[in-house]
């Protein structure tokens, strides 16, 4: 594990990948997912997120009478459990667990005894809301127990006036539990107490032996929006550039760098919860693509923690893959890897020459993306362009953390802004 230096430990997480060496030292083999599940299931979530997109989805009430117990229809209202782990401190006396964050959810939940129904297998000891001092269950009749149906897209159930939450994730994954409120531990001097979260009873899933889930969405029950008076909806963070190297996740704007460049965080329609993006150009090697755009507005645009490879309007990833094959037509290709099908063979190069790709957004931002952005390695002789296509010109862009390695990017709720710094981390 690498430390990391120059930051400020007031409000800051060591964030390291789900299937990294660092976050399961025991992980046996066959649990970690090949680079084909991965994608697979990369692409289950973005389907998630397009038919929560899509203007004629209703919720689906999950809930039964019967409360922590009950599957939650598969009905796409929610996303996927997304890649990166930070650890954080639940109860009194404190206990640390693991959780994936996801800019694409918003509730916080962790695996709770006495398990009522199903709890996956985790690496932290399972949090006991019956050995802390300060837990507490939300009422039924609560104001915070109405708003899981806006952060949740189910609504809340009730058990013994107990409020109880069910949530789905777009790769299957699920958890059902009571919504209760506890006091959390950022570091050892930033604590929050009487924090809303999601104790399951009924949990399974593909989360990688974490022991739950971050919420940084834009809904009122997500972690920005509660320690908003602390942190005023600011948090940045920095995805490591592979599996054993370490990035950031940080609240606040203590510290932040002063070249961090902003444009201006969107809504998307139906996706309130999402941070909306505008992309206005792409390039390739330094020349700016053929997209006009109106293309690349077409659908809306999101960023995401979550989805793994960055998703274009098909009329604009064929102009980038053209490009892109164009420059590259001295190396042999490979065959396709799931969805991505500009692959190449480089097991007979010492060293090989990849042209750069920027995006640009409003405000004149040119976000460049690291070279480990742009090719998805699944071995040395199939390297392929980390880039996919949507189904069609009007579905929502999505940009991926693939392509999000190693910049610094800064959330300002607030604000309404986003920011990018190239060389957040290594």
């Amino acid at each position: 594990m690498v430390p990391i230096t120059g930051l400020d430990k007031k409000s800051s997480l060591q964030v390291i990948h789900k299937h990294g060496p660092c976050s399961q030292p025991h992980e046996e083999k066959a649990n970690i997912p090949t680079h084909a599940q991965i994608l697979l299931l990369d692409e289950v979530r973005v389907k998630s997120i397009h038919s929560k997109l899509a203007k004629n989805l209703g919720s689906v009430n999950v809930m039964k009478k019967d409360a922590a117990a009950n599957l939650p229809a598969k009905d796409g209202s929610v996303v996927g459990s997304g890649n990166y782990i930070v650890t954080m401190g639940l109860g009194t006396p404190k206990k640390n667990l693991r959780l994936i964050f996801d800019t694409g959810s918003d509730i916080t939940w962790t695996q709770c005894q006495p398990c009522l129904r199903s709890c996956y297998k985790q690496q932290d000891p399972i949090f006991s809301p019956s050995s802390s001092s300060t837990y507490s269950n939300v009422s039924c009749s609560s104001a915070a127990c109405t708003s899981l149906n806006s952060a949740t897209g189910n609504s809340p159930g009730c058990s013994s006036s107990t409020c109880v939450y069910g949530i789905q994730y777009g790769d299957s994954s699920f958890s059902i539990g009571f919504f209760a409120k506890e006091k959390l531990t950022l570091t050892s001097n930033v604590v929050f107490d009487n924090f809303l979260f999601g104790c399951g009873q009924n949990n399974q899933g593909l989360f990688g032996g974490a022991a739950g889930l971050l919420g940084l969405g834009r809904n009122k029950l997500s972690f920005p929006s509660q320690t908003a008076i602390k942190f005023k909806k600011i948090f940045s963070y920095c995805l490591p550039s592979s599996p054993s190297s370490t990035g950031f996740l940080k609240f606040g704007n203590d510290g932040l760098s002063k070249s961090v460049k902003f444009t201006t965080l969107s809504t998307i329609s139906g996706g309130e919860s999402f941070y909306g993006i505008t992309i206005i150009a792409m390039s390739v090697g330094g020349k700016k693509l053929s997209i006009s755009a109106s293309i690349l507005a077409a659908g809306g645009a999101i960023i995401d923690s979550g989805t793994v490879i960055t998703r274009l309007p098909p009329t604009a990833y064929s102009a980038l893959r053209s490009a892109f094959r164009k420059q590259m037509n001295q190396y042999p290709m490979a065959k396709p890897l799931s969805i991505l099908d500009t692959c190449y063979d480089f097991s007979k190069y010492s060293t090989v020459s990849i042209p750069k790709i920027s995006l640009f957004f409003e405000k004149g931002v040119e976000v460049p993306i690291d070279a480990r952005g742009i090719l998805y390695v699944n071995s040395i002789s199939q390297v392929c362009l980390a880039f996919a296509g949507n189904t069609n010109d009007f579905d929502v862009l999505i940009y991926g953390n693939t392509q999000q390695k190693t910049l610094e990017v800064v959330y300002d709720g607030t604000r309404r802004m986003i920011g990018f710094r190239t060389g957040g981390c290594s």
